[in-house]
């Protein structure tokens, strides 16, 4: 399971992204001119919070008071042994207040914007974790907040809809196109560009112009850091294998981060196969996917005949994006990290099978890294870890999955 031909470059102590936000050819800033000294203003008062003792100690609390960091690593082993082979262990983001990764990011978003006197937070959302999260530090700070959402995951979300409005977020449904995470995106893109003096777009992954997948990353990098120590106060040494989900990227990144330089770490991020590896049957974007150009940075993308982001489809709504973060693109490339796919009906019956082995009831986007985690362990012999990101906790996916697949695991309304 080694990982060859690995860029040693990428593996020294050179800071990336680049001054220009490029992983290797990827990523960068590809914006109107109205919005470059507007998204310069941003990264200049990111570089300059990031190490503010202030920020950092402000963040920390929030973290630890607020968030309930650290989350526990859980060595599930009843999902080891009836799976036989490696050992499984979940980092159980899902335990973090809204109940997922995004928080990570939002708290520090939400202390940005307001550092910058800014008014609103504008996001998207597919699943509406990131809606949740966003809403949920808006609120905590004191600022608005809009949240687009594509009408098709409103309908397949609906308790994080709820979540939202309570929350005192304006949920404002996305009709156009496929209706679901790209059209969102478009979307609340097109919102900001109407106002981005007052209006900061905490984008909800490591994905779009520079600063954001650099800056998401930063901030969702809490969940090695833990890991590393944890792993280790656990076991005795670092995991052998890493294993997340893989949409825009966030949740993946924030626990590879963390080892990128320890060539003896395998990892591995899951992408969904869908249906079918027909165009519009799935969104597997570094698996099928070749370099181009989405919402303002450059990154492995699905195209269709014209060279337009492709139409995509998987039962996890998180996941639901033709593009990736750049520096997933840049890390396929060297080869530093493997990606896989999982198809829905993996996907589901990981998502049960966690849930009646241990008592955990996973999300959906999760849930293919669990799917994988399973994959992998046959192959690789007791002594072996596979640490999972559990990114998310399921709740949001009750109502969906038994309506849709309720029957074949007997399971009625």
């Amino acid at each position: 399971m080694e990982n060859l031909n690995v860029d040693k470059a990428f593996l020294s102590e050179e800071v990336m992204p680049d001054s220009k936000g490029f992983f290797g050819e990827y990523g960068g800033s590809f914006l109107p001119p109205i919005l470059i000294p507007i998204i310069q203003e941003i990264t200049d008062a990111y570089l300059k919070i990031k190490d503010d003792p202030v920020f950092k100690e402000e963040l920390f609390y929030l973290q630890k008071h607020y968030t309930g960091r650290p989350s526990p690593i859980f060595h599930a082993k009843n999902l080891s042994q009836k799976q036989g082979g490696a050992q499984i262990y979940l980092k159980r983001e899902d335990l973090n207040h809204t109940g997922a990764h995004k928080i990570n990011h939002c708290l520090g978003e939400a202390l940005l914007a307001k550092r910058m006197g800014k008014k609103k937070l504008i996001a998207e959302t597919g699943a509406g974790q990131h809606g949740v999260a966003l809403a949920t530090a808006a609120a905590l700070v004191g600022l608005e907040c809009d949240i687009y959402m594509g009408e098709v995951d409103i309908q397949k979300e609906h308790p994080n809809v709820v979540r939202m409005k309570i929350l005192g977020a304006k949920v404002i449904a996305v009709t156009h196109g496929l209706k679901t995470l790209k059209e969102a995106v478009d979307a609340a893109f097109e919102a900001y560009m109407k106002d981005p003096v007052t209006q900061l777009y905490a984008i909800g992954s490591v994905v779009g112009p520079h600063p954001f997948p650099m800056m998401v990353r930063d901030f969702q990098s809490v969940i090695g850091r833990e890991a590393r120590e944890q792993m280790q106060e656990m076991t005795g040494k670092h995991p052998d294998n890493l294993v997340a989900c893989v949409g825009g990227g966030s949740n993946a990144l924030g626990l590879f981060s963390a080892f990128l330089q320890d060539q003896n770490v395998n990892i591995f991020g899951v992408e969904p196969a869908g249906t079918s590896f027909k165009t519009g049957d799935h969104s597997a974007t570094l698996t099928l996917g070749k370099p181009g150009m989405i919402h303002g940075f450059k990154c492995y993308l699905l195209q269709d005949e014209n060279g337009e982001p492709a139409p995509v489809n998987t039962v996890a709504s998180g996941l639901d994006y033709p593009g990736v973060g750049p520096q997933h693109s840049y890390l396929k490339d060297i080869k530093r990290v493997q990606y896989e796919t999982i198809t829905d009906k993996e996907a589901i019956d990981a998502f049960m099978l966690l849930a009646r082995e241990e008592g955990i009831i996973p999300a959906l986007e999760s849930a293919h890294a669990v799917a994988y985690a399973l994959k992998l362990a046959e192959q690789l012999p007791a002594d072996q870890t596979i640490l999972v990101n559990l990114s998310g906790r399921g709740d949001k996916d009750i109502d969906y999955v038994v309506e849709r697949f309720g029957e074949q695991f007997g399971i009625s309304e």
